[in-house]
């Protein structure tokens, strides 16, 4: 998908150009946050923000893009749950809009492959560890014909 010059500096709700109703004070905690979210200027968007909304599905197009970048300088950058939360997010997202974004699917693949000794290496649980190659492997299975 190519991405106007400026999308960093708006929102999802303008790039999308769909605004979700107002939220409920009951609602949950991760349902208000991610309204909250699509509000916010995709600039300002922490590495939590990524993970909540690359983990949730959402604004993929325009998250992901976003998430590489900060993989790329730290393959284990966190958001709030643990060293490499967002590896994990990203690796299992949305399978479909994967096969649009075959080339971002190729970046992360590299990226992952490249960082395996990392990984490996990386002083964490079996649990953490064993997630991110599972998520990896059903991730790699997406396009692996292309």
């Amino acid at each position: 998908m190519k991405l106007e010059n400026n999308w960093r500096y708006k929102n999802l709700e303008s790039l999308e150009k769909d605004s979700w109703r107002p939220t409920l004070k009951e609602e949950s905690y991760l349902v208000i946050t991610m309204h909250e979210l699509r509000k916010k200027q995709l600039n300002d968007f922490t590495i939590e923000d990524l993970r909540i909304m690359i983990g949730q599905n959402i604004g993929l197009p325009f998250l992901v893009p976003l998430a590489i970048e900060q993989l790329e300088k730290n393959i284990l950058v966190e958001g709030d749950f643990y060293e490499g939360d967002l590896l994990k997010n990203v690796l299992g997202s949305d399978p479909e809009y994967w096969k649009s974004e075959k080339t971002n699917w190729q970046t992360v693949t590299e990226l992952f492959l490249s960082n395996e000794q990392t990984l490996d290496e990386f002083d964490t649980t079996r649990n953490i560890k064993n997630g991110w190659k599972e998520e990896f492997k059903k991730f790699r299975n997406i396009n692996s014909g292309v």
